[in-house]
């Protein structure tokens, strides 16, 4: 081994650092920033829940535009994760021209997908909101809010990109950076534009959309300054951006199953405010404002899975087999302290948590229910959450696929719809709906294991 090469290995942190130190290096702080990132939709609903008239109207509305919003997320993290993993597996090989042609298409694909989106909140919202619900005053919250979000998506897209390059790069701390001030950003407007502080006008919802998307611009900006200053092994001269067919194709490999599985999030909430709403408007309420509330606990769990994902990538370009490993016992351990901490928080605080949305009624006990019923399935949705990134790195995106499916289609809807029915028939017994996440997660967990055991093979 020359000098170059020994000052190039103790520069590079991924190589040097151990396993449980590097995921916790790593984790941590994507764990703030997906926390942060869920904290867009809660706050959002907050603040609007508490407007003095038609404020459950308008959490409602919020609840409806909340699917096409998580499949937004979804497509570009998706992206950023099949981005994150070739360019961590190319640096792991030393191939730093590789990893900046990969840098490239994914912001040539950042382009390509805001396009769609700004396309989409130009003529698609009105059908969308309108497949949902048939009143009049939550069709136009929802439609009003949700064409901004889109129309000025930019933010989030980019910023799901440059974030992602951060982390590849060993730089996860700045994206977490630019996801704080963010958030900061779009907590300190939420009041001002919705209630009309300081003299401005009482925008409501409307006020909601363009404090969210205008915090999503300020961490997508600072996400590129970082990525600029100090991804330091990635060019980013403009050639690189010329679209590859055979780069798209890797990326999206690795990155489809994770775009799937957080659009099956959006099928599943999308299918499950219809589920519901034929039992009763408050069930849909309850369940959009709960889902918000859990994002909080799953997506620290998706946090340090997107520190698994890299970390377990870099061992395997360098065939390392007993990192690999301990990157996949320590990655379970500190998601299982993760989860079962957040089933406490949820247990403890489901009660406090309505009053802070001001819910009463019939949607309070139904969403208190449902915090105490489905954060029973924390430790085994964990666990699944931890199973995706294992098999994402490990070139097992179909694996990948098969659990997201599980979890959140093939376990979920059927259940819950026959729920459904018996809670009609009987008019009573409406916590039996939240049940169905529990069944499902542990189901899905057991095809995991199995699944587990398969890749493990793989690699010996």
């Amino acid at each position: 081994m020359t000098q170059n090469m020994v000052k190039e290995k103790k520069k590079n942190k991924m190589r040097s650092t151990p396993p449980y130190q590097l995921l916790l290096k790593m984790g941590i702080p994507m764990i703030f920033s997906m926390v942060l990132q869920a904290m867009y939709n809660i706050v959002d609903s907050a603040f609007v829940s508490n407007i003095k008239q038609n404020g459950e109207n308008a959490l409602n509305a919020l609840t409806l535009a909340f699917p096409l919003q998580m499949l937004m997320v979804a497509i570009s993290i998706g992206t950023g994760v099949g981005v994150n993993a070739l360019v961590s597996k190319s640096l792991g090989q030393g191939d730093r021209e590789k990893a900046s042609h990969i840098a490239g298409n994914g912001i040539f694909l950042a382009i390509i997908i805001y396009v769609v989106f700004l396309l989409f909140g130009l003529f698609g919202i009105s059908p969308y909101i309108a497949s949902q619900t048939n009143d009049s005053l939550i069709s136009e919250m929802g439609g009003s809010y949700l064409r901004i979000c889109c129309i000025l998506s930019m933010g989030i897209v980019f910023f799901s990109i440059y974030e992602k390059l951060l982390q590849a790069n060993g730089n996860p701390l700045y994206s977490t950076i630019a996801q704080i001030a963010g958030a900061v950003c779009n907590m300190v407007l939420d009041p001002i534009f919705i209630y009309g502080w300081f003299g401005l006008p009482e925008l409501g919802v409307i006020g909601a959309a363009y404090a969210t998307v205008i915090g999503q611009l300020l961490s997508c900006l600072l996400a590129l300054i970082f990525h600029l200053k100090k991804d330091k092994q990635i060019s980013n001269r403009l050639q690189y951006w010329k679209p590859n067919s055979s780069i798209i194709k890797s990326i999206y490999a690795i990155g489809m199953p994770a775009i799937l599985a957080q659009a099956l999030m959006s099928v599943m909430t999308y299918s499950m405010n219809l589920i519901l709403g034929s039992v009763s408007v408050a069930m849909v309420t309850a369940y959009g404002l709960y889902y918000k509330i859990q994002q909080f606990i799953l997506f620290a769990a998706f946090g340090l899975r997107d520190a698994i994902t890299p970390v377990l990538s870099f061992y395997h370009g360098m065939h390392s087999r007993a990192r690999i490993r301990y990157g996949i016992q320590y990655g379970m351990l500190y998601t299982w302290i993760i989860m079962l901490a957040g089933t406490i928080l949820v247990e403890v605080l489901a009660i406090p948590f309505t009053k802070l949305f001001g819910l009463s009624g019939e949607t309070a006990i139904l969403c208190m229910q449902a915090m105490q019923i489905i954060s029973l399935s924390f430790l085994f949705a964990g666990t699944n959450i931890a199973f995706q990134g294992i098999f994402q790195a490990l070139d097992g995106g179909m694996e990948s696929l098969v659990i997201s499916v599980c979890r959140q289609i093939l376990f979920v809807l059927p259940v819950a719809w026959l729920f459904s029915l018996a809670v009609k028939e009987t008019k009573e017994h409406t916590w039996l709906i939240w049940l169905t996440f529990p069944i499902a997660e542990f189901v899905s967990m057991v095809i995991g294991y199995l699944l587990m055991q398969r890749i493990q093979k793989k690699i010996q």
